[in-house]
């Protein structure tokens, strides 16, 4: 299945993808239920889903949301696949001995067809296409053997880099965690469709032009390393996000930035596509959010 967050008429609710077209489960689910509640009874859940009848409107015809839309972790692997370490080593940057991981405030996260925003603090903003992992089970201490079993599906994310930002914090956190700088999407891709996570083709084009050309068996630490070793120190839950890495062809070795106007197209094989224009902060940014506690 594909299971996609999305708004018609001013109501967000959760449907599945059929071709050009989406079904509203709110029928099957019932009112009010999250995405990170399906994942988490997604194996009770599947057959009534699959067989599942409601209101269907156009793709076209609807707003795609972040699939899902309150993840409590998105976490992101550094310099994961073998090509990209090499393009960073001969730009001089230190390449890691294990798996490093840094976290994107969820704050970042940015529906699949929104624009990204160039913040005014950065001159230096970068795409990076990697394949998303979400996770599907609350689970600890899972073994290299089991992880595949605690994954719900993919989705494509840009792990959009402010690259002047990345030496700020060493965990590289704040360059990585602007706001709008996390788009996901277009949905999760339920695992059972997929054969083989490890061997998907994924590219990213700026303005027509490809940039990223890859796949995922060029990752030096593959999904299931990468659960193994996470969760070894923390419980994940269902809904969290893992972004596993991205190939070579990112802006930062030829000073390629991104810069207002430029639009992002990336597409992952039987994941979909996402999309992105740059648009400039303004100064209705510089507001301060307020809000009644």
């Amino acid at each position: 299945m594909k299971l996609a967050r999305f708004t018609e008429a001013g109501r967000t609710r959760i449907g599945k993808v059929v071709g050009d077209r989406i079904i509203d489960l709110t029928p099957a689910l019932g009112e009010g239920v999250s995405m990170r509640q399906v994942l988490a009874d997604l194996p009770r859940l599947r057959p009534a889903l699959l067989a599942a009848t409601g209101p269907e409107f156009a793709l076209a015809s609807v707003r795609l949301e972040v699939p899902v839309a309150d993840p409590q972790k998105f976490l992101a692997i550094g310099m994961n696949y073998q090509k990209h370490a090499e393009e960073a080593r001969a730009a001089g940057i230190t390449i890691p001995t294990s798996q490093m991981w840094f976290n994107k405030q969820v704050s970042c996260l940015n529906a699949p067809f929104d624009p990204v925003v160039k913040p005014e603090a950065s001159d230096k903003v970068d795409y990076e296409i990697e394949l998303g992992v979400v996770i599907g089970k609350r689970c600890r201490h899972v073994s290299r053997g089991e992880a595949r079993s605690v994954i719900a599906g993919y989705v494509i994310v840009n792990d959009v880099s402010a690259r002047d930002w990345l030496p700020r914090s060493p965990t590289f956190t704040l360059g990585k965690s602007f706001d709008t700088h996390g788009p996901v999407g277009p949905w999760i891709t339920t695992d059972d469709e997929i054969a083989d996570p490890l061997d998907l083709g994924m590219k990213l084009w700026v303005n027509g032009e490809l940039r990223q050309d890859g796949r995922t068996n060029d990752m030096i630490y593959d999904i299931y390393d990468q659960i193994a070793y996470l969760t070894t120190v923390m419980t994940l839950e269902p809904g969290d996000i893992l972004a596993t890495g991205t190939p070579s062809g990112i802006g930062a070795p030829t000073g390629c930035f991104l810069k207002p106007g430029d639009r992002m197209r990336l597409e992952i094989e039987a994941l979909g596509a996402i999309e992105s224009e740059i648009v400039a902060e303004t100064a209705h940014a510089h507001e301060p959010v307020l809000s009644a506690m």
